[in-house]
């Protein structure tokens, strides 16, 4: 089938457990183009923007927590408050007098390779490709891990929760804890050629929609599939085979989602042409009793309490800062 299954990417985020994949490390320039803000007398310049920028798009697109429909120009302003919050943190370590050792900085990058099955010749050819010295590499991680030790002694939660705290964390986020979805979808697929003219294009949806209406009359999917679907997948009536949520496309997981098994969509449009999507099966989506899922909803419950005690962090040393932006 033409590119429809979405791939993954895993992604490490800020102040999460701080190792980091090769790659994406803001190396110092001696160009400053452009003064975006000033914290507390610290600039911060447009090829820092730019750069991190780029990585939150890269984040976004591999699935990050953001909402992928976020617009681009959103993307530079998210980028902006992260870069200020980085600073803001990082100056507050400096205040506390917060250190980082040789040796911490040695077991983070040795985690780092551990984790990437990669020897020291792989982690220097990868960022010499980066244009990355070991040096600037170091110093990266050196503020990864300053950070995440100025957050954890800015941020002290009690780890030990009552039992009734957590039943309720589960019974308000039952959602969280189902078995995995995965479900069945097949599709007949009208191609709309790129370079298509308006005439051509409403052609193409006129002739999809006549499809739909004969599915709709009665007519069965799989034989029409095997007539019009312009998909590989036609030599299976349509059928697409099983996905777990998140691995299909999202215009047609969003669709197939909202039908139940047997259901046949109205007319979706991708970057592909126009669809009839159609719901052979879906499994799973069953409550996982709370015995199960406890230690899973404690880290759950802690990561919802650290957040929110972050966020009051962070508006804390905020508002006590000055900060001017000049974008």
């Amino acid at each position: 089938m033409a590119r429809i299954v979405r791939e993954g990417k895993k992604i490490f985020f800020i102040f999460g457990i701080l190792w980091f994949i090769f790659g994406h490390f803001s190396s110092s320039q001696a160009v400053v183009d452009r003064i975006v803000a000033i914290v507390n007398k610290e600039i911060i310049t447009l090829s820092e923007l730019e750069k991190a920028t780029v990585h939150l798009k890269e984040e976004i697109e591999a699935g990050n927590r953001l909402e992928k429909s976020v617009r681009s120009n959103e993307l530079s302003r998210i980028a902006l408050e992260r870069l200020i919050e980085e600073m803001l943190i990082d100056q507050e370590a400096k205040k506390s007098g917060i250190k980082v050792t040789g040796k911490e900085i040695d077991g983070a990058i040795e985690e780092i390779k551990r984790r990437n099955r990669a020897t020291q010749e792989d982690l220097e050819a990868a960022l010499a490709r980066d244009g990355l010295t070991l040096t600037a590499f170091r110093k990266e991680v050196e503020k990864k891990i300053l950070r995440n030790k100025m957050v954890q002694w800015a941020i002290k939660l009690e780890p030990n929760v009552e039992e009734k705290e957590l039943r309720d964390f589960y019974l308000k986020n039952k959602d969280r804890y189902r078995t995995e979805v995965s479900y069945r979808p097949g599709h007949i697929l009208f191609r709309v050629p790129k370079e298509g003219t308006p005439e051509e294009v409403r052609k193409i949806r006129a002739m999809c929609q006549k499809v739909l209406a004969k599915i709709k009359a009665g007519e069965d999917f799989g034989e029409m599939a095997l007539i019009y679907s312009e998909d590989i997948s036609s030599k299976d009536r349509g059928d697409l085979g099983q996905f777990k949520k998140g691995e299909l496309l999202p215009a047609l997981e969003k669709e197939v989602l909202q039908l139940k098994v047997g259901e046949v969509s109205g007319i979706v449009r991708t970057d592909f042409g126009f669809h009839i999507i159609h719901l052979l099966d879906r499994k799973g989506g069953d409550p996982i009793p709370f015995e199960e899922v406890k230690e899973r909803v404690r880290m759950d419950y802690l990561d919802e309490k650290f957040e929110k005690a972050l966020k009051q962090f962070l508006a804390t040393i905020r508002e006590k800062s000055v900060i001017e932006i000049k974008l």
